[in-house]
Formats: C-alpha cells, structure tokens, sequence
C-alpha cells in the first residue's frame, strides 16, 4: 500500500496539507488452475487389442510399449487411463475417438470423468 497526503486548496489557492491520507492499494488476479479431466476408454468384447494400441499411438502420442500396458489394463480391469487434460482438450480427444472408432466399425467407448 502507498499513503499519500491529502493536500487541500486554501483561501488564498495555496496549497495545505490536509489532516488525513490516502490509500492506494493494488491487488494482484488470482489465475486459477484449470480443471483436469481423465480421458478413459472402456472395455467391450468386440475391438481388436490392435485397434486400442493404435488408438492409443495416435490420438494420446503414447509410444508402443504404454500404449500396450494400457490396453491389457483396459481389457484386464474394463477401463483404462489415456491421459489427463483440460475440459476442451478431453473433450476433443474423446470426440476423435469416437469418431475413429464408428469410422472403422468398431464398438469401443471413450469417455471422460473430473478428475
């Protein structure tokens, strides 16, 4: 904070100080982190394991041997991680997904959830 004097005009159009300050204060902004959304894909009897690899390859940059892990852990335990990412960005890479996966005829889901 800066305290400055008030100062005040006289009769006279001299200037006196005045009896109280001023205060000038100056606040900084609060960026606030973003929310962060998982990005996961679900399990179904129907995709080929191949599929799920190359969709992990290529819509989330995982190399071979992750995109392979996670894939036995999607088809393992019925869902798995891809990444986590902000709302636009999640949402984005789930409509590719989906996209993809209709295009190629294959049944697999992916959705996102707040982390």
């Amino acid at each position: 904070m800066i305290a400055r004097p008030i100062v005040m005009q006289n009769q006279n159009g001299g200037e006196t100080p005045g009896r109280g300050t001023s205060v000038i204060t100056r606040t900084k902004p609060k960026t606030k982190k973003p929310n962060l959304y998982r990005v996961l894909l679900l399990n179904d009897d129907y995709t080929p394991m191949d599929f799920v690899i190359h969709i992990l390859e290529r819509f989330f940059q995982k190399d071979r041997e992750a995109a392979t892990r996670i894939m036995l852990h999607v088809h393992n335990h019925g869902v798995g991680e891809c990444g986590v990412f902000t709302y636009e960005v999640a949402e984005t890479k789930v409509s590719q997904v989906m996209d993809f996966a209709r295009q190629h005829e294959h049944p697999l889901q992916c959705v996102m959830e707040k982390k």
